[in-house]
């Protein structure tokens, strides 16, 4: 049964055009092509990128934040009660039993819920750790793809697919991606969590699986162009917040509004009448559809509406910066709902 299932998963017909197998991909006279195997490594790498993180919050973070005088106001805590920590957890309504006033519960709940809020430290913490990621990242990206004949002519992304070489660069770049967006996944219960948390799931899922699909149907051309374009916007956004809890408003102000222009530009404009035009209209002049051909731009259909999503949310938000209708002190809950990396992904991480 396992095995009829595996052998459906890796049949040709889905993922590769017509007349193709997996054999024409297979490594000989001294060209390289993406495996399904080489994927493997990317959950090693997490648990790496994991462990680099907890090092990089602690020596290079937070002395960080100590430098742009991040401080966190003193919070009251609340006076230990067994009965309303149980309401605290389950309804969350006043109990009868608890022996306080009602307006002595509402204080009580205030604090508590104070307590759970995350500090501005550990924000700082996880903005500064996106930061340094997606703005090597980018660089990275660039450096890969900026030599390349399809940086400038789309056409030459398809241009003898799938039969196209991997080289060293794409595949680093591919892995360390791919790697970053699982520990985003495997952190998320214990990030700090956001008003847009299932955005933020189906965000990171749908990128792993574009990644992951890209390397081993040899989409790897447009792969790189679609990480490149996602990363350009994602290190604006986070040095944005580290400001933000610096208490540096007017700077984060002005970089949000610079990411903002970025963002659209890159994710409404690029993406749908570039790259989506690259994935949807070129390869059809070379096979006939097929289920790969359907489920990327599908994948990718999910990332736009989540780019649109986002894009809403920052409009609204420049909107008041400009007109300056934001309150103070409402930046920090606002840039939390903010579209993590691409990311398409997610792309697009918070």
């Amino acid at each position: 049964m396992l095995q009829t299932l595996y052998d459906y998963f890796w049949w040709e017909r889905l993922w590769l055009p017509v007349n193709l197998t997996w054999a024409d991909l297979e490594d000989r006279d001294g060209r390289v092509y993406a495996k399904a195997s080489d994927l493997y490594i990317t959950l090693p790498l997490a648990l790496l990128f994991l462990t680099v993180r907890y090092f990089f919050e602690i020596y290079v973070a937070t002395p960080l934040a100590a430098l742009l005088n991040v401080k966190e106001k003193a919070r009251l805590r609340a006076t230990p009660n067994p009965t309303l920590e149980v309401f605290y957890g389950s309804t969350r309504k006043r109990p009868k039993q608890s022996g306080l006033s009602a307006r002595q519960v509402e204080r009580w709940f205030r604090r508590r819920r104070n307590q759970d809020r995350p500090s501005l430290l550990k924000k700082f913490r996880e903005a500064s750790w996106r930061f340094t990621f997606y703005l090597i990242a980018f660089l990275a990206g660039l450096a890969v793809i900026v030599d390349k004949p399809w940086f400038y002519d789309l056409k030459e992304v398809w241009k003898g697919y799938p039969i196209q070489t991997t080289i060293p660069s794409q595949y680093w770049y591919y892995m360390i991606e791919l790697s970053f967006y699982w520990s985003l996944l495997f952190s998320i219960a214990s990030d700090v969590k956001r008003k847009d948390f299932k955005e933020q799931v189906i965000h990171h899922v749908a990128t792993i699986i574009l990644i992951s699909f890209s390397w081993f149907a040899n989409y790897i051309r447009a792969g790189t162009l679609i990480m490149a374009l996602h990363d350009s916007s994602d290190y604006l956004l986070e040095s944005a917040k580290m400001f933000n809890y610096a208490g540096w408003k007017s700077t984060c102000n002005n970089i949000f509004i610079v990411f903002a222009a970025v963002f659209i530009v890159t994710r409404l404009i690029i993406l749908p009448f570039w790259i989506m035009h690259c994935t949807v209209v070129y390869p059809l002049e070379m096979y006939p559809a097929f289920f790969g051909y359907y489920f990327f731009n599908s994948m990718m259909c999910v990332l736009q509406g989540l780019h649109i999503f986002w894009a809403y949310l920052i409009l609204r938000m420049a909107h008041k910066f400009i007109t300056g209708k934001s309150r103070e002190g409402r930046g920090v809950g606002g840039l939390e709902q903010t579209p993590p990396a691409l990311d398409g992904t997610a792309a697009a991480q918070q």
